[in-house]
């Protein structure tokens, strides 16, 4: 499970750093040593800190996940997650208010996970059709090892509202990362694509995949898009 982004949860982390760094100026004799002082000593812990946080930030979602998929959001209990991640209450409220804080953090964590892997697989390749060609690699991928069918099933409520939450941000995340192939077709047509259209076609796509899997015909997915994307392009045509 990837890194998450600490400063966004609840901790104590900064307000025992600051205090750390007061006490050391009440004890230091100059200005120049409250310096010394504070750059040796307190950003060592403030950064040991940061990772144990992580690190118990991310088994706490490890755990939702893991219990979410076998029971459904609706049954998720604090105790089971706590149970699964191997910590105590005390230690789960240090980061969560509450369940539905937990459930939409979840949410937003596995949302911004496939915008993110998605990013780094396309990024080595500035080729437009090399691009393209990752980014069917990519949601094939995504749809044969994925849990979100899964999730679908033990928690249709809550994954429907899942598919709802990340739609629009896909549309925008899929017209930056296809900017380079999106530029090398408008040059090559010598027409302006409709990108929105395209990119929620192939979201809508991945979603209908989810609730009507097509089985093996999903294979044929590149030619698939092709051809969508040849018919948005003699439709553009045809209105220039």
């Amino acid at each position: 499970m990837n890194d998450v982004d600490v400063s966004k949860f609840k901790t104590s982390t900064a307000t025992a750093s600051s205090t750390d760094l007061n006490t050391t100026s009440h004890t230091s004799a100059s200005g120049s040593e409250i310096i010394a002082e504070t750059t040796t000593v307190a950003a060592p812990r403030h950064a040991s800190k940061n990772k144990r946080s992580e690190r118990t930030i991310n088994l706490i979602l490890k755990a939702t996940e893991k219990v979410i998929l076998e029971s459904g959001a609706a049954r998720i209990t604090i105790h089971d997650v706590c149970k699964h991640a191997g910590i105590s209450r005390g230690t789960f409220y240090r980061y969560f208010s509450a369940q539905d804080d937990l459930l939409e953090t979840f949410s937003r964590h596995k949302r911004d996970r496939f915008h993110s892997d998605l990013k780094k697989k396309l990024a080595p390749y500035n080729d437009p059709d090399e691009r393209f060609s990752k980014l069917v690699e990519y949601l094939d991928a995504y749809l044969e090892n994925g849990q979100a069918r899964r999730l679908l099933a033990v928690a249709p409520d809550y994954a429907m509202q899942w598919f709802v939450s990340i739609f629009n941000d896909s549309i925008n995340c899929f017209q930056e990362d296809l900017k380079i192939v999106f530029d090398d077709w408008d040059k090559k047509l010598g027409v302006k694509l409709d990108r929105e259209l395209i990119c929620e076609l192939i979201i809508r796509y991945i979603l209908s995949e989810q609730l009507v899997p097509s089985g093996k015909l999903r294979r044929t997915m590149p030619l698939r898009v092709g051809v969508l994307i040849q018919n948005i392009i003699v439709g553009t045509l045809r209105k220039a």
